[in-house]
């Protein structure tokens, strides 16, 4: 039996909500499967651990999460502290140095939920979104000078590198060439960005030709958006920079139905470092306490880092009663169900058996 270390890191606003239901509901799984065991250790690091302490993770944090197989997280960010200190003091500041360069998020309508385009099938969405995670538009390159002038300016560096395009392209193709459509879409804005983005579309090229059984079309941004609304059923695998996807996988989750049940993996390939699973939907402290929030999106969280462990029966058992419950109509107010938070963890582990 093969035993796995995890850091549960609930954060802020509905993340502790959520990561509660996330756990639940793994626990219930590991308890059927048998063939391996769950060891969670809460890192309580967030918004209450800034005030306190003036950090949002502690020097030594890296070294902290390296004892850890993976890490499940809830949400980062308070009204009280700028967005830009949140997200650069705990979830940028773990992306990068643990090069968790790959940011999957799958996207499809479930079962019972009806597209937010009505003129859209069900089936017409059933995408993976691969978002390089470590540079870009992200670099947090840049500074500001002559602040308070009227000269005041400020720099953001975008840095578009050989080596991390290369690497995230090869895991699109790879990622598309496992999926029965083989299709992967290059999102880009190399007509505009003269330089990256340029870089991005010769190597997207370049790479092509190791993958000659994946068709590949390339899309600028904009016109992206109006693809996703219009012509769904046309894409399969998408691969874009840090900025564009993180926009773009946000759409896609609406048109889906709900942020509520977006999910993602902040992923290290090599397996050097632990990777990150997180729902999409943030802190949303507007319902924070409330017990409405959708569980959905931390739970399929959860089954995509049971998949990336090797325990592919413990995530088919998750994804199989996330479409029971969904199917059931036993769901939160986000999906038109009436159902709160526990009530729909609930019926989940109920269908995982």
């Amino acid at each position: 039996m093969v035993h796995y270390k995890i850091a549960s890191m609930p954060g802020d606003g509905i993340g502790p909500e959520v990561i509660a239901s996330a756990i639940e509901v793994l626990k219930k799984t590991a308890d059927v499967c048998k063939t391996f065991t769950l060891e969670f250790e809460e890192i309580p690091w967030g918004t209450a651990f800034y005030k306190s302490t003036g950090a949002y993770m502690p020097a030594d944090g890296l070294t902290t999460l390296k004892r850890f197989d993976a890490v499940l997280f809830g949400a980062v960010g308070a009204p009280d502290v700028l967005d830009s200190i949140s997200l650069w003091g705990l979830l940028l500041a773990m992306r990068g140095p643990l090069q968790q360069y790959v940011n999957l998020r799958p996207v499809r309508c479930l079962p019972g939920i009806q597209p937010a385009v009505r003129s859209v099938k069900p089936e017409d969405i059933d995408w993976v979104l691969v978002r390089e995670n470590s540079e870009g538009e992200y670099a947090g390159q840049g500074g500001r000078s002559h602040r308070g002038f009227e000269w005041e300016v400020a720099t953001e560096v975008g840095i578009f590198t050989r080596k991390g395009i290369t690497r995230i392209m090869k895991y699109a193709f790879e990622t598309a060439q496992s999926r029965p459509k083989k299709h992967l879409t290059v999102v880009s804005k190399g007509n505009a960005q003269r330089y990256g983005l340029v870089l991005w579309d010769e190597i997207a090229e370049e790479v092509s030709k190791e993958f000659p059984d994946v068709t590949m079309d390339k899309m600028l941004v904009d016109a992206m958006t109006v693809r996703m609304v219009h012509r769904p059923a046309s894409l399969d695998t998408i691969v874009g920079t840090n900025l564009h996807m993180d926009i773009l996988s946000d759409l896609a989750a609406a048109l889906a139905a709900s942020i509520g049940i977006a999910a993602s993996a902040n992923i290290d390939p090599t397996r050097t470092n632990p990777s990150l699973f997180e729902p999409v939907h943030g802190s949303a402290f507007d319902i924070t306490g409330k017990g409405i929030a959708d569980p959905l999106g931390a739970i399929w969280s959860a089954a995509m880092m049971l998949e990336f462990l090797g325990e592919k029966k413990g995530s088919s058992l998750i994804y199989a009663a996330m479409d029971q419950v969904c199917k059931d109509g036993n769901v939160t107010g986000d999906l038109g169900g009436k159902l709160n938070t526990k009530q729909v963890t609930e019926a989940l582990v109920k269908s995982i058996a």
